[in-house]
């Protein structure tokens, strides 16, 4: 974990112990991703996601969130309305765990069981790290791990962690007392691209072992007609993947007398 996350999360926690007012929750929803086997829809639900977070809350406007979440995401080549996606025929799917520290902002001023507002929207955004492991499907049925096949032909492997920048939006309502229930929709902005194993080229199958080859295009494997010819596109050439969580919230603030004030 980068050095910079550690120390902003022993900050947050330190704040937290001395802090009169925080917030303590849950979520669960659903999950997400944006990349070389999904680049057009935004908001594809994939998987599930569930989440624990502790809140500093600074006053009825500004708070800092760390968070501990967990999401699934996949796509299939074979489900998607393009041809020429179909033709491709890969798929994925990938449990990501990710650590983040994020800011938030209330547009209306929230102080549950003890404001005037019983509820706002809010925005939030900050930094994150979060492990990423894709898996495929083989034709066999079973499930092969990708990363280090290097279905690409990389040099060596990619990495199991990557940093990435949460940013999205949501609503907050008071439900009863000090408990808030939240709905939103928060992306998060990848530095990898391979969250989904796939990115640019077809390699050279005759440098791979049987089964990387085999993962690696996996085009004729109905029609028995494989279009990975070497230095052929086979991901979008970008930089990175998206993912996103849709999470709905429960949380309990503790609220003194003279919290804010």
């Amino acid at each position: 974990m980068p050095k910079f996350l550690l120390f902003a999360i022993f900050f947050f926690l330190t704040y937290q112990l001395q802090a009169q007012t925080w917030e303590i929750g849950g979520s669960i929803g659903g999950a997400g991703y944006i990349g070389d086997l999904n680049p057009n829809n935004p908001v594809k639900i994939s998987g599930v996601s569930a989440g624990i977070f502790g809140k500093r809350n600074f006053d009825g406007y500004f708070s800092a969130k760390l968070n501990v979440g967990v999401g699934n995401i996949a796509a299939y080549d074979n489900r998607s309305s393009n041809q020429q996606f179909r033709d491709r025929n890969l798929n994925f799917k990938d449990q990501l765990r990710e650590v983040s520290l994020t800011g938030e902002f209330n547009f209306m001023n929230y102080i549950p069981d003890a404001g005037r507002n019983k509820y706002t929207p809010y925005i939030f955004t900050g930094i994150g790290i979060s492990s990423y492991a894709p898996q495929a499907q083989d034709f066999r049925g079973g499930t092969r791990s990708l990363r280090s096949l290097k279905t690409e032909g990389q040099l060596k492997p990619y990495g199991n962690n990557t940093v990435v920048i949460p940013y999205g939006l949501g609503i907050k309502y008071n439900l009863s007392g000090k408990f808030t229930i939240m709905a939103d929709m928060g992306y998060r902005y990848a530095f990898t691209d391979y969250l989904d194993d796939v990115s640019g080229v077809y390699p050279d199958k005759n440098k791979m072992t049987g089964t990387a080859a085999a993962l690696s295009d996996r085009s004729g494997e109905i029609t028995g007609n494989y279009i990975g010819t070497v230095g052929s596109q086979r991901g979008d050439f970008k930089s990175h993947d998206t993912y996103f969580f849709l999470n709905f919230t429960i949380s309990f603030t503790f609220v003194t007398a003279n919290c804010y004030y």
